[in-house]
């Protein structure tokens, strides 16, 4: 369902048109600075055969950069502070987790130069998962969660408000799947998968 409105929202965005605004080209740089809510999808896996895993969503501050490799293309690279997720299993609270989840696109701005600028991005994300904590059912054991490598997808926007300064939004699905063991044992995979909803201030240089 996500994935369909990700698609839905791509095809909206491409069908808008951009007035005359700002510049950017080949060579100049950006900041980004804003919160982003990290919503994993629903059902997150079962572990162990019977126990249905479930992540719930967080909001963090995030920055970012972006550098225009072309008048279109810009590469863009999302960082944040920690986020923090509690788990699930079958209803009940049972861990808690910190994540970062550094994320490098590649971007098409269809109007750079537009006061509103809407624009695509394919990348990769390489999250790190650590401080697990368990408590309920899992309390007393020693719970760990893989490192994750995937794929992301992104679309969003920019209103420019003059050269230098621009208000934007996007979303992203992000591809995160983590191995989870419990004392050791390989208990199954959580698949997180989420969709990270974004709005940040730029500043363009």
């Amino acid at each position: 369902m996500k994935k369909t409105l990700l698609i839905t929202a791509l095809g909206a965005v491409l069908g808008l048109s951009a007035a005359t605004a700002s510049a950017a080209g080949a060579g100049n740089w950006n900041l980004k600075f804003g919160l982003a809510n990290v919503n994993p999808k629903s059902n997150n896996g079962t572990l162990a055969g019977t126990l249905r895993a479930d992540v719930d969503s967080n909001t963090k501050p995030t920055i970012g950069f972006g550098y225009w490799l072309t008048d279109n293309i810009q590469l863009d690279v999302l960082g944040a502070i920690p986020f923090e997720h509690d788990v699930s299993l079958n209803g009940g609270d049972a861990a808690s987790l910190r994540h970062l989840p550094p994320t490098v696109s590649l971007q098409y701005h269809f109007a750079p130069n537009g006061a509103f600028c809407p624009f695509v991005g394919i990348g990769i994300n390489y999250t790190m998962i650590y401080d697990e904590k368990t408590r309920g059912p899992l309390a007393g054991t020693k719970l760990t969660l893989d490192n994750s490598f995937g794929f992301a997808a992104q679309v969003g926007a920019e209103f420019k408000l003059n050269d230098q300064w621009a208000l934007a939004a996007d979303v992203r699905w992000i591809d995160i799947d983590t191995k989870a063991k419990v004392n050791g044992a390989s208990v199954g995979t959580v698949n997180v998968d989420p969709m990270v909803v974004s709005a940040y201030l730029v500043y363009s240089f």
